[in-house]
């Protein structure tokens, strides 16, 4: 009678196991990694290129994955400015890490001059970085933007008989193209650009100012 006590007992404890006696009960416990090789190439650099439309980057996530296998991911606030012609670099780079520690690097922003892309008797058109300069002793009497492609118009008030005169920049510029037209009472220039802005117009003597944003 008391061996079959003793093996009852036995058979309702197996029925309460655990299959793992060395796995923690409690809510939360460490998530389960395994030995298994995973074979990837380590980060290195990775860039992406945003469209030319972009103004400023708000914030970076990064989604990664954890050993025993699930997905997380991590969210930088930034709201920085940022020019759509430079790449954004994501790398571990520990000589970058080690400078930032030792010496923090300042740089004087540049004046860049004025460089000619156009002159013609009643018109000269000059760049800098994102500035477009035109200097005539004439009247600007209307300015607007067209798309497809992204071009800056503007009249000039002159009665004057010209030849459409066309002018292709360089396919690094930010204005690639500059055409000139006449017309009634006016010519008109329409100038070409790389990709989409706004810009603000600013006048000072003989001398208009556009500025690309």
């Amino acid at each position: 009678m008391i061996k079959t006590i003793a093996l009852f007992i036995l058979l309702i404890a197996t029925l309460y196991a655990r299959e793992n006696p060395f796995v923690s009960t409690q809510n939360g416990s460490m998530p389960l990694t395994s030995n298994q090789e995973i074979s990837i190439d380590p980060l290195k650099q990775a860039s992406i290129t945003l469209p030319s439309t972009a103004r400023v980057i708000e914030s970076v996530t990064i989604k990664y994955k954890n050993l025993d296998g699930s997905e997380k991911s991590q969210k930088i606030l930034l709201n920085n400015s940022v020019d759509w012609h430079i790449p954004i670099f994501i790398s571990q780079n520990y000589n970058l890490q080690k400078n930032k520690r030792t010496k923090k690097h300042f740089t004087k922003k540049k004046n860049i001059p004025f460089k000619k892309l156009l002159s013609l008797n009643f018109i000269k058109i000059y760049q800098s970085s994102k500035t477009l300069k035109v200097i005539t002793d004439d009247t600007i009497i209307r300015d607007f933007l067209l798309v497809k492609p992204h071009r800056i118009v503007f009249d000039i008030k002159k009665e004057i008989d010209i030849r459409s005169h066309v002018k292709k920049l360089s396919k690094n510029s930010i204005f690639t193209n500059i055409k000139i037209g006449n017309h009634k009472g006016y010519y008109r220039v329409v100038v070409e650009l790389d990709g989409y802005y706004t810009y603000k117009l600013s006048h000072s003597k003989n001398s208009y100012f556009f500025t690309l944003r």
